[in-house]
């Protein structure tokens, strides 16, 4: 769980994507449905969206189950091998970038998911190790089932994090420009950016 007040600010930050990206999908599903045509990219990346903001609220406020996190690993990496075929196929440079964002947020969300055991080993190690219920009677660490809680999270996940949270605030830069720019879709841009910038401070906070 997230500490207060983020879990509530992100809990916000990601109604407000899902909600966007929700009210997208509706109206791409009826017109696809009503064309016969596959899905397209754009209709991925909205449920994409949808998912990951879900997971996002679930995150802040519960994290205790083990397997709902390699079910969530298994859906993204499932959405991600989906889209990884269209940025190929944009017809623009700017849809190429914005695709490869996507796959990168999408990318930082499995690396979430499967690094939380070691990004938040240094929430659960004791505040204070001299205490009598932290070391033994003899003054030694104890051993068994409690080891593995006081180990902090390795210099290479700290270091692979930091590289994540970099490019989510990249993604989050390419975003407030592409909402600068551009003089429509402004909402479906600032959800993007929110949803980039939510993943960033997920990361810090899970390996603060």
């Amino acid at each position: 769980m997230i500490a207060a007040p983020w879990n509530i600010i992100l809990t916000i930050a990601f109604v407000f994507t899902g909600l966007v990206c929700l009210i997208d999908l509706a109206p791409r599903l009826t017109r696809t449905r009503r064309k016969g045509k596959p899905f397209d990219g754009e209709i991925l990346v909205d449920i994409n969206h949808i998912l990951m903001s879900a997971a996002m609220i679930w995150m802040s406020w519960s994290m205790e189950s083990e397997l709902a996190l390699w079910v969530q690993v298994g859906v993204f990496a499932v959405l991600t091998l989906a889209l990884v075929p269209f940025p190929v196929r944009a017809r623009t440079a700017t849809g190429r970038v914005d695709l490869v964002g996507h796959l990168t947020l999408n990318a930082a969300m499995i690396w979430m998911l499967a690094a939380m055991p070691l990004l938040m080993a240094d929430m659960h190690m004791p505040m204070d190790v001299g205490d009598g219920d932290a070391m033994g009677m003899d003054g030694q660490m104890p051993m068994g089932d409690a080891a593995p809680m006081m180990m902090g999270t390795p210099m290479w996940v700290d270091v692979v994090n930091v590289v994540f949270v970099a490019l989510s605030a990249a993604t989050m830069l390419w975003w407030l420009f592409r909402l600068i720019r551009s003089g429509h879709h402004r909402l479906h841009a600032t959800c993007h950016a929110v949803m980039a910038a939510g993943m960033g401070v997920m990361l810090v906070l899970m390996n603060g």
